[in-house]
């Protein structure tokens, strides 16, 4: 991937974390895009009650995770990293 298709990668996947983020901030946590690795894999970082919450595996896989990949289908796996 050349670099004018990771940013535009960037640009989908930073617009479709816009579109979760009220979301999160309503429960006091927040999401940012980390990366996006050649082979397809996003990492993100969880933030605020995010972070160590017992539902975040649940909030990354059935929310963040849908949303991106609606935006951005190529993509293989989302990871939070930290």
């Amino acid at each position: 991937m050349n670099n004018l298709q990771k940013e535009e990668l960037i640009k989908k996947i930073n617009s479709a974390i816009e579109l979760v983020r009220p979301y999160l901030k309503a429960d006091g946590g927040d999401v940012e895009l980390v990366d996006i690795t050649d082979d397809m894999t996003v990492k993100v970082r969880l933030s605020g009650a995010c972070d160590g919450c017992p539902f975040s595996v649940m909030t990354l896989k059935a929310g963040i995770e849908q949303a991106i990949r609606k935006k951005v289908p190529e993509i293989k796996t989302l990871l939070a990293v930290e």
